[in-house]
């Protein structure tokens, strides 16, 4: 189901989902019949005009931006909850200057977060991701850069999770063997909706804890510029996530 799932998201969201359109509208031109003609001139054109505009930047933050309802987390709210889980991002495989695989970008975004939530508050620290992929767990990653570059111990890993639903049903069981039920879940502001939701299934209570929001540059011509089309992908693909879990319940 877990690769099933990854196949279909890559034909379906950009830019393989708008490409494969065109390569349709395309083959429909081919055809003797003129209203199929039509048809497929219509679906490639329409199909390019989509990819375009969803790479534009103030597309892409206007899709981020329902996603993104949490501020971020109070010291308020951080005095009340007994650990920190940071969900993992991925991974930079076989990264040449550091001998191997370790965090990506996203995933050392939540991870400076993290950090500095938990140098602030002295609350002990969960990460969680696995290698679904094969490779080194990311939650063995997360822990080293933790410890040797942010200079803040990691009392649990769980790095058998292949998506955010594994990450809270393996991590619930480490954290409640410790009497932990209340925690702050770091991650980006866009992912938190989704996981919260699956986290709180597990029976935890869940301070959000995002970071990394969408936000846009102060030019008005900048975000007219086409180049932000990852933006968009992350964005529809939260938003096919959180429409297979409501499928599934």
């Amino acid at each position: 189901m877990f690769l099933l799932k990854k196949i279909l998201a890559s034909l379906i969201l950009p830019p393989a989902g708008p490409l494969l359109l065109v390569l349709l509208g395309l083959w429909l031109m081919r055809s003797k019949s003129r209203r199929w003609q039509g048809a497929g001139l219509w679906l490639a054109t329409l199909s390019v005009l989509v990819l375009l505009v969803l790479s534009l930047p103030v597309v892409g933050n206007a899709l981020m931006a329902p996603l993104e309802p949490n501020p971020p987390i109070t010291t308020a709210q951080l005095q009340r909850v007994q650990a920190i889980v940071i969900l993992g991002g991925g991974t930079y495989y076989a990264a040449p200057e550091y001998g191997g695989d370790t965090v990506s970008r996203t995933t050392l975004e939540r991870l400076r977060y993290g950090a500095r939530l938990a140098r602030a508050s002295r609350l002990p620290l969960l990460v969680t991701g696995g290698a679904p992929f094969g490779g080194r767990p990311e939650a063995e990653a997360m822990r080293e850069v933790l410890e040797l570059e942010f200079g803040v111990k990691v009392r649990w890993v769980e790095a058998a999770s292949r998506d955010t639903t594994e990450s809270a049903r393996l991590s619930a069981p480490l954290l409640k063997a410790a009497g932990v039920t209340r925690i702050a879940l770091v991650s980006h502001g866009s992912h938190l909706p989704r996981a919260i939701v699956l986290f709180e299934k597990r029976g935890l209570e869940v301070a959000p804890a995002p970071t990394a929001f969408s936000t846009g540059s102060p030019s008005l011509i900048a975000g007219l510029l086409p180049g932000g089309l990852g933006r968009s992908r992350t964005a529809l693909s939260e938003y096919l996530g959180q429409l297979f879990n409501r499928l599934k319940e």
